[in-house]
């Protein structure tokens, strides 16, 4: 199984994705999780230029890097271990890509970066994808204590085009499960076990 997790900063994947993994631990179920960009010894040094370079980056040069990265975790790490019947789990995917780079940058239209988002993939599609959905007043008071990287530094209005471009696609992929973040973490857990149950006994 292939799950990956979306939502603006501040959403909180990174506790839900934690109480995922115990919960398949828990279950005997072969579990890995990696970040997006990371993952592999080329992903990281790549996360270093797109997240702590100092110099402005053109959208474009963004948008590729990103992809850059996502193709050396797909081939190297993720597809690997889902031939092996491991679970995967994914701190965001290609999905960040269109709405960061597309509806956040403007960095290409949609058609385009779908058409990099599959060869950057290798084709591959998540059976599940959970997007943490929070305003953006709760986005910026989860994280207003937080040291920013390049992209959490890009304003409010780069955040609302972001958030409604997760929001678009979620209304057009079956896979995407909306997640109310607002919750408490018990309930947004709960929520996201019960889909994942569904997608198992299906």
């Amino acid at each position: 199984m292939f799950i990956t997790f979306e939502g603006i900063d501040g959403s909180g994947k990174t506790t839900q994705i934690r109480l995922l993994k115990e919960y398949f631990e828990k279950q005997k179920t072969d579990c890995s999780v990696f970040r997006e960009p990371g993952g592999t010894d080329i992903s990281e040094q790549i996360r270093t230029l797109l997240l702590h370079g100092g110099d402005e980056m053109d959208p474009v040069t963004e948008m590729l890097l990103f992809s850059a990265a996502r193709s050396q975790l797909i081939a190297e790490k993720v597809n690997p271990l889902l031939e092996k019947g491991t679970v995967v789990i994914l701190d965001r995917f290609y999905d960040s890509t269109v709405a960061y780079q597309g509806y956040g940058r403007e960095s290409a239209t949609i058609g385009v970066i779908n058409q990099l988002n599959s060869i950057a993939s290798h084709k591959t599609v998540p059976d599940l994808t959970f997007y943490l959905k929070i305003s953006a007043d709760t986005a910026r008071k989860r994280t207003e204590e937080n040291e920013k990287d390049r992209m959490e530094r890009a304003g409010d209005s780069f955040f609302a085009k972001v958030a409604a471009g997760f929001d678009k696609l979620a209304s057009e992929e079956s896979r995407i499960q909306t997640i109310n973040a607002e919750q408490s973490v018990e309930l947004i857990h709960a929520d996201i076990l019960k889909a994942v149950q569904a997608f198992s006994r299906s």
